[in-house]
């Protein structure tokens, strides 16, 4: 959904274009390109090079609980370095992967140089903040090329199973039915939709929890994917970066399981790599 409105100036900053609302910052194309956006991923490294490379004026994202190394809102440096404007809501005023209720409820937890420019603060509300940023420069660039390896598999001696380590759940492919899929998503569901809590079928699947925040939005996924006789688990966001599946898979504790993942071996408190290897390994 999106709101739209005319370009103003404010601040000393040049007015914008309209306002895009986006369950996942994935979702986002190229005619968004010069708008304000407000998306409902969490706020890091990648939703920022993603942003940045789509070329938005402004975006707020979730702040994901913080967690490890403040992984949760490392996307405003980041976007800082281009010259774009980006904030991010506190996790625990509303519900993470639902755009609806971000804007409706959230709360800014931070914000970089370019937002506060244009007015932006922790505490003011998320539709505040938009407002705000519809006045914000385009940014000065855009990142050259992809990212890095955002994707990889790995064998491990004698497994049944393949490990898939992806650092974005919209990398998910078909092929990956079948596997021990390890995202660096968030474990909310975009924008409520069961039927968006895992692109593949996967044997098991593995998310942050962002600090489970509001309405313990980052477990949503978890029943959904039972649902589907997926097991499926999070890992604390404190002990692992969101947004970077290695760290989950080599530093992640679990802190939440669904009832198939429980079957299968999995437990609150259990490293995740753990677990993982069990399922690829010795899972029949």
């Amino acid at each position: 959904m999106s709101a739209k409105g005319g370009g103003h100036k404010r601040n000393g900053c040049e007015g914008g274009g309209s306002l895009v609302m986006l369950d996942s910052i994935t979702t986002l194309d190229a005619a968004m390109a010069g708008r304000v956006v407000v998306a409902a991923s969490h706020g890091g490294i990648y939703p920022g090079w993603y942003a940045a490379r789509g070329g938005v004026r402004a975006v707020i994202f979730n702040d994901a609980g913080g967690g490890l190394e403040g992984a949760g809102y490392a996307s405003l440096p980041y976007c800082e370095g281009f010259g774009m404007a980006a904030a991010t809501v506190d996790a625990y005023s509303c519900r993470i992967g639902d755009v609806a209720d971000m804007y409706r409820r959230g709360i800014v937890s931070h914000a970089n140089a370019p937002a506060r420019a244009c007015g932006v603060r922790p505490g003011q509300e998320c539709a505040r903040a938009a407002e705000l940023l519809r006045a914000a420069p385009q940014p000065t660039a855009r990142p050259d090329g992809e990212m890095g390896e955002l994707r990889s598999e790995i064998l491990l001696p004698g497994a049944r199973r393949r490990l898939i380590l992806v650092d974005s759940a919209s990398l998910v492919r078909s092929e990956d039915a079948g596997q021990v899929v390890v995202t660096g998503s968030h474990g909310g569901l975009l924008g409520g939709d069961p039927l968006k809590a895992l692109r593949a079928d996967a044997f098991a699947a593995v998310f942050n929890d962002a600090g489970g925040g509001a309405d313990d939005a980052g477990f949503g996924r978890l029943p959904a994917l039972d649902e589907r006789g997926i097991a499926a688990v999070t890992v604390a966001a404190a002990t692992a970066r969101i947004g970077d599946a290695r760290s989950h898979q080599q530093q992640g504790v679990i802190s939440r399981v669904n009832t198939r993942a429980r079957a299968l071996g999995a437990a609150e408190g259990m490293a995740l790599r753990d677990a993982t290897e069990f399922w690829c390994c010795r899972c029949s």
